[in-house]
C-alpha cells in the first residue's frame, strides 16, 4: 500500500470530526447516542421496510429536542401516495425543523404507491416546496442489486442538474465497503462523468465480522467482502471487532480523496463502539502525523 499523504491524513482526519452517525427509525438509542456523540450531531433516521413515517417523525422530533440535527431517510417505494409523502415532509419541517434528508428508493422491489425511485420524488417537486435546503442521495461503489452500474451514474446526473436548477444542496452518501479500491474507482468515474457533488464516505462501524457479513450481504457490498475474509483468517477468529482502518489507510493515500466531503459511520456494533473508534483513530492519525511532521525530510513539497 502506497504511505501516507500526511497532508492528505490530516485533512481527512479533520473531517472525521463531523461525522455523521446512524439511528433506528424506532429512536430507542437516544441515551446510547448522548453518552457517546457530542450534540450538533447529524444523525440519519432509517427507513426500514414497514416504517411508520410518523414514527420517524417522533424519532426526528426527540432528536431536535436533545440538540441533534435529524437527518431523517425518506424511502421511495414506502410512501403510500402523494399525499403520504406531503404529510411527511411537512411533520419533519413543523415537528423537528428538519433541513436536511437522504432520499434513497427503499430496500423493496416493488413501490407500494406512485414513486418507484428517488427520482419520481424529485419530479414531484415536493421537496422544493417545503424547504429542505440539503439533500443527501445514495451511491454505490459496488453496485446495487437493483440498479445497473451505467443507469447508477444517469441516476447522479440527474441529481446533479436537479440541485443545479433548484439550487437546493445535493451531496451523495456511499454505502459502505471493506476496502478503499472500490471507493476510489467510483469517485474516479464520477470525476469522468463530470458528476462534481459532494461525496460523504460511508465507513461500518467495528462489530465482529460475522456481524458486518450478516450486513454485507443485506446491503449488496460486493468485492470488498473479500478483504473481510482475509481479516477473518488473519485474526484466526470471529469474535474480535474490525473496523474500518483500512479503508481509511487507503483513503489516505490517494488524491481522488480531495473530492470527500465528510464521513457517515454506520453503527453496526454499537454507538459506543462507533464513537470509541471515531476518536481512537482520530487520535492516532494526529499523532503520527505531528510525529511525521517534525522528522526532517518527511513533509510534502
Amino acid at each position: 500500500m502506497t504511505a501516507p499523504d500526511h497532508a492528505l491524513s490530516a485533512e481527512l482526519t479533520a473531517l472525521l470530526a463531523s461525522a455523521s452517525v446512524e439511528i433506528s427509525s424506532r429512536g430507542h438509542q437516544l441515551q446510547e447516542l448522548r453518552d457517546n456523540f457530542h450534540l450538533g450531531t447529524d444523525v440519519t433516521i432509517t427507513f426500514l421496510p414497514g416504517d411508520n413515517y410518523r414514527r420517524n417523525v417522533e424519532t426526528a422530533a426527540a432528536l431536535r429536542r436533545a440538540g441533534y440535527n435529524p437527518v431523517p431517510h425518506i424511502a421511495a417505494r414506502e410512501m403510500l401516495s402523494r399525499e403520504t409523502l406531503d404529510d411527511f415532509l411537512a411533520r419533519l419541517r413543523g415537528e423537528a425543523d428538519v433541513m436536511r434528508v437522504v432520499l434513497i428508493a427503499g430496500d423493496v422491489a416493488l413501490a407500494k404507491g406512485p414513486f418507484r425511485s428517488s427520482l419520481d420524488v424529485c419530479a414531484s417537486r415536493l421537496i422544493e416546496a417545503h424547504g429542505i435546503a440539503r439533500l443527501t442521495v445514495a451511491g454505490h461503489p459496488e453496485g446495487h442489486p437493483y440498479l445497473q452500474a451505467a443507469g447508477s451514474f444517469k441516476v447522479l446526473e440527474a441529481w446533479r442538474d436537479w440541485g443545479h436548477l433548484t439550487k437546493i444542496h445535493v451531496d451523495i452518501v456511499t454505502q459502505f465497503c471493506f476496502e478503499s479500491a472500490p471507493i476510489l474507482g467510483w469517485i474516479g468515474e464520477l470525476n469522468a462523468r463530470r458528476i462534481n457533488l459532494p461525496v460523504i464516505v460511508g465507513l461500518a462501524g467495528p462489530a465482529t465480522p460475522a456481524t458486518l457479513t450478516k450486513f454485507a450481504l443485506r446491503c449488496g457490498v460486493g468485492n470488498s467482502m473479500r478483504s473481510l475474509r482475509s481479516q477473518i483468517g488473519r485474526f484466526s477468529r470471529l469474535l474480535i471487532d474490525t473496523g474500518p482502518d483500512d479503508v481509511m489507510r487507503g483513503l489516505q493515500s490517494a488524491p481522488a480523496t480531495a473530492r470527500i466531503a465528510g464521513f457517515h459511520l454506520f453503527p453496526f456494533g454499537g454507538l459506543r463502539k462507533a464513537a470509541n473508534w471515531l476518536r481512537t483513530y482520530r487520535q492516532e492519525t494526529l499523532r503520527q502525523t505531528e510525529q511525521a511532521a517534525s522528522i526532517p525530510g518527511t513533509q510534502n513539497p
